[in-house]
């Protein structure tokens, strides 16, 4: 073969090269998400696969992402546990997702987690949960127990006096992890085991009257009672509409819940309601430009002015507008740059302030109590006066009191115990 025609073949694979790496720099970055749209828990998740879209439609309209639009990649685990981790695999192997965001349920968060690490994924998962956990591949926006449920116990202890507690909730890890957690922390303030009444029932649990009667004569010892609730789902539905049914208000027996927001208020009539209690990172009635503008967009974007907001919904805009500077400042999608910018990111939250990334992959987040009104949205009554940074491990159960978590090099380890100087369990230290 001649010269000629060895520079024409050269110059032929250069451009075809060129044109290829162009076709891949347009290539979109697909978002996964993750979220149950039938089932017992679709009337808490499908807001947040809303939310998702609306998020990434609002981004490819200021130009994507390193000059690329991003393309949301939709499943539906319909609220079956087993089923996350197979569409979490489905996402990241087969869709070839960049990025997850998902999940709402604990133990459908611990069916993802073992997929996510072994494929080397991203997860944002946006949720409270009951900590003692951290993994390099999650990214946990929601409140850790230090960012909720502590907090809400004091509020009730501290400013209203109560004495016996009733821990209910949902029969599975989060709430009984939680009320261990709460257990434990209560007896250490000198609350009698006798003054502790803990009751879990299943998912779409709907058959109320006995646990609820349970519930009242609990409360009539003579001491302030209040219930601490961990239940999910729609089995709220029929909670709250046999307290009514009971007499129970707020006055009487309070209740806290963490997992009852707005969007869980919309579809039952809170009259009755009023005065309860919900513990969460934001509320929809919140005073701020952010959640003005936050809220229009919502509402433009659903065609709807009745439609709410509520704290999931912002731990997704906090987790999403992270990803985003994380990826702004690594330059590119790769998994393990953007694990490593994403450490320290800070962007606003919708109450006013900021929220940062944490070695430990927690935010901090302030935390507010809110009182039931009639309209269905929640009055501030209390807040923390700054941000609170979110621990993986509780400073209230033996075996995680001396652990700490910190995926920067060289320690990047999930459970290093600062006593014995050693990474436990399946954490990974890196090579120096």
């Amino acid at each position: 073969m001649n010269l000629k025609k060895h520079v024409k073949l050269g110059l032929s694979a250069l451009a075809l090269s060129i044109s290829f790496n162009s076709l891949a720099a347009e290539d979109p970055i697909k978002v996964g998400i993750l979220h149950s749209l039938s089932g017992t828990m679709a009337i808490s998740e499908s807001t947040l696969k809303d939310t998702m879209l609306m998020l990434i439609e609002k981004q490819n309209e200021a130009g994507g992402i390193l000059g690329r639009q991003l393309e949301p990649v939709v499943v539906d685990p319909a609220s079956n546990w087993p089923l996350f981790a197979e569409k979490a695999r489905e996402l990241l192997a087969q869709e070839k997702v960049d990025v997850i965001f998902g999940n709402w349920t604990s133990v459908s968060r611990k069916s993802v987690l073992p997929v996510v690490e072994e494929l080397n994924g991203l997860l944002f998962y946006p949720v409270q949960y009951e900590g003692e956990e951290s993994s390099e591949n999650v990214f946990y926006t929601g409140a850790a127990p230090n960012q909720q449920a502590i907090p809400a116990v004091n509020y009730l202890m501290n400013e209203i006096g109560v004495e016996r507690w009733v821990l209910a909730g949902t029969d599975y890890v989060y709430p009984r992890t939680t009320n261990k957690i709460l257990e434990t922390y209560l007896k250490d303030n000198g609350v009698a085991a006798e003054d502790i009444m803990i009751n879990y029932t299943p998912f779409g649990h709907s058959n109320w009257q006995s646990i609820v009667s349970d519930i009242k004569q609990f409360g009539s010892a003579g001491k302030k009672t209040a219930v601490v609730s961990t239940i999910n789902g729609d089995a709220n539905v029929p909670f709250y509409r046999e307290l009514a049914n009971q007499g129970i208000d707020a006055a009487d027996i309070p209740v806290v819940a963490f997992s009852v927001g707005e969007q869980e208020l919309s579809g039952i009539d809170t009259a009755p309601l009023v005065g309860h209690l919900a513990a969460w990172n934001y509320f929809m009635s919140v005073e701020s430009d952010a959640n003005y503008d936050f809220i229009d967009a919502w509402i433009e974007y659903k065609g709807d002015d009745t439609v709410v907001t509520n704290d999931p919904m912002e731990a997704h805009y906090i987790g999403f507008n992270m990803y985003v500077e994380a990826l702004k400042k690594a330059g590119t999608t790769d998994v393990d740059a953007v694990k490593d910018a994403i450490i320290g990111v800070s962007v606003p939250n919708l109450t006013g302030g900021y929220a940062t990334m944490m070695p430990n992959h927690h935010i901090t987040k302030p935390v507010l109590i809110g009182e039931i009104q009639d309209n269905g949205q929640f009055s501030v009554v209390w807040e923390t006066a700054s941000t609170v940074a979110g621990d993986a491990w509780s400073d209230f159960l033996p075996g995680s009191r001396d652990l700490i978590s910190d995926w920067r090099k060289p320690l990047f380890c999930g459970n290093f115990n600062v006593v014995a100087g050693t990474c436990g369990g399946a954490a990974k230290v890196a090579a120096e």
